[in-house]
């Protein structure tokens, strides 16, 4: 009789990665201290789907429910799971998993991770920057109106600004804070979707010195920190910030006016070189504002080379936009079915046309009537001598247009220019633009969450869990982000300019933890067993260079996929 024999196959994956990063945070110990297993009725700890929930995040986000379908390929001791524990991951379990973070001291365990974070991988937190983005919603939300749970105020899933460009479906607001050494997350918020960006901030930044110790970081955000309010909280409390004046303020129309009729004086701050070979390289100036900001606030403006030729686009294609509706309208005037009649609701259809093209600052325009006579025979039949008609008297509209060319030689004295305003007063124009410059990075994490981790559809309808779960969401950031920016720093200190991340050997000069994890995706461990289920033979993945590479880079040993014989 021929012996059979079965071969068991457990997924590895990136999953070792994940859990070494994990465990330089002490991020499984900290949610076990946090949400204990204190509960004998519970048969998986709270602290241990938790866990799995993050590292899903980080893999493949797969929802609540498929949790356990998505567990099952993996090596469970690597999920901190047994092999039984596997079927416990079920949407219930894992839902109340979630709920249980929720009324936990979730602002204690944050500060120790983030805290923990900073201490192990020497995190400079004296520039933060802070960004907020939407979190989109499909349904009603009935239950999502703010209610309290545990004396806790849950977020309202309501209608609000999208920055998704979605303003039928309802929101969160998700408020991102990260240091300008490698975009970590340092703190997050999730407040009803209804809420303006700009009454954020002093919470924001109040949460930022309770966890940093200290009130001088450099606080950096877009043109909604650009308040009386916001500016005077910080500045009074000893803090630094830097932010983009609105065009609102009466300074931004002033020094706009004023260039028209001076020449500052513009000094080179940054030079980056084209992204093409052809194209030219993009530079920025700055110069001081002729005068500070009301509040005594300094002004400073800066002059982009790319933002001069975008902004003389932008304005041709407005007004472009506009004279062709001005003509669309004119066709309408002219047809004797034209609903508009009278010289008023000429003026508004033409306002409202040049406003929805946006170039009703550049386009001027009059109504023009004439009065067109026309004559009909009273009867029918042929025309004679005695043919009597009938004089009918229309009034004919029409809109003539002209261009403001004083306007538009106004503005375009002003292209590519755009104001930053701060209290700081140590670092130089060319300081505070670098500074400001590092924005971007934090909004490639709010791509991240919506992108990598797909952030929504969530599959929840439980405030407090979905609070949970954007928790969990930003655990992975930080995770996340910790792994790009040792790896980046790696390769400086090893003077790597790339690694051959892309298909065809192609290099990367900035890898991304999602680019790092793919490129171990397949690796398994399979173990062969005999007829008596007995384990004959365990067969370790082969690991590629470019793999070991990676884990070198790392500070991981081989040894995760590989075990020492």
């Amino acid at each position: 009789m021929t012996d059979t024999f079965a071969l068991d196959t457990d997924e590895l994956g990136a999953l070792p990665i994940i859990n070494a990063f994990c465990d330089r945070l002490g991020l499984d110990r900290l949610l076990e201290t946090f949400v204990g297993h204190d509960d004998v009725r519970l048969k998986l700890a709270p602290s241990t789907a938790l866990g799995v929930v993050v590292r899903n995040l980080l893999i493949s986000r797969r929802p609540i429910y498929a949790l356990g379908e998505w567990a099952e390929m993996f090596d469970p001791g690597l999920l901190g799971l047994s092999g039984d524990d596997v079927e416990l991951l079920n949407d219930d379990r894992v839902g109340r998993s979630l709920s249980r973070l929720f009324d936990a001291d979730r602002a204690s365990l944050l500060t120790r991770v983030v805290l923990d974070a900073i201490t192990h991988f020497d995190i400079d937190v004296s520039q933060l920057h802070n960004d907020s983005t939407t979190v989109t919603f499909a349904g009603s939300y009935a239950a999502a109106d703010g209610r309290a749970r545990g004396g806790k105020a849950t977020p309202a899933v309501v209608l609000g600004h999208n920055k998704d460009h979605r303003p039928d479906l309802k929101q969160l607001v998700f408020i991102l804070t990260v240091s300008a050494d490698g975009a970590v997350p340092i703190a997050h918020r999730v407040v009803d979707g209804n809420t303006n960006h700009d009454v954020t901030h002093i919470d924001t930044w109040d949460g930022l010195v309770a966890l940093t110790g200290r009130a001088d970081f450099l606080y950096i955000a877009d043109s909604k920190l650009a308040t009386r309010s916001n500016m005077g909280h910080i500045a009074e409390r000893g803090g630094r910030f830097v932010a983009v004046l609105p065009a609102s303020r009466k300074e931004d129309g002033a020094f706009r006016d004023w260039i028209v009729e001076h020449t500052p004086t513009w000094t080179e701050a940054l030079r980056r070189p084209a992204r093409r070979a052809d194209d030219p390289g993009e530079v920025w100036h700055t110069t001081p504002a002729p005068w500070p900001s009301s509040e005594g606030h300094r002004i400073v403006w800066v002059r982009s080379s790319s933002k001069i030729g975008r902004d003389a686009n932008a304005r041709h294609d407005r007004i472009a936009r506009g004279i062709a509706a001005l003509d669309a309208l004119n066709q309408r005037l002219s047809s004797p079915r034209c609903r508009i009649k009278t010289l008023m609701a000429a003026e508004q259809a033409a306002t409202a046309a040049l406003t929805k093209a946006g170039a009703a600052r550049w386009v001027t325009f009059e109504v023009a009537a004439e009065q067109v006579e026309t004559f009909r025979q009273e009867k029918r039949g042929r025309p004679g001598a005695n043919t009597r008609y009938r004089k009918t008297v229309r009034t004919h509209l029409s809109i003539r247009w002209a261009t403001d060319e004083d306007r538009i030689a106004r503005d375009a004295a002003s292209d590519g220019c755009f104001p930053l305003i701060s209290n700081d007063r140590l670092l130089d124009d060319a300081g505070l633009l670098v500074a400001y410059k590092y924005q971007p990075h934090l909004e490639k994490r709010h791509a991240q969450l919506k992108g990598t981790q797909l952030v929504a559809p969530m599959f929840l309808r439980d405030p407090a869990r979905i609070e949970a779960l954007l928790c969990c969401h930003f655990l992975a950031l930080l995770v996340q982000a910790l792994i790009e920016r040792h790896l980046r720093t790696a390769m400086a200190d090893a003077s790597l300019n790339q690694i051959s991340l892309y298909p065809e050997d192609r290099g990367c000069t900035t890898p991304t933890t999602a680019r790092i994890l793919e490129i171990f995706t397949g690796l398994a461990r399979h173990h062969l067993y005999d007829a008596h289920g007995q384990l004959v033979q365990t067969f370790h993945p082969e690991l590629t260079d470019l793999q070991r590479q990676v884990l070198d880079l790392l500070d991981i040993p081989e040894t995760v996929y590989t075990p020492a014989r």
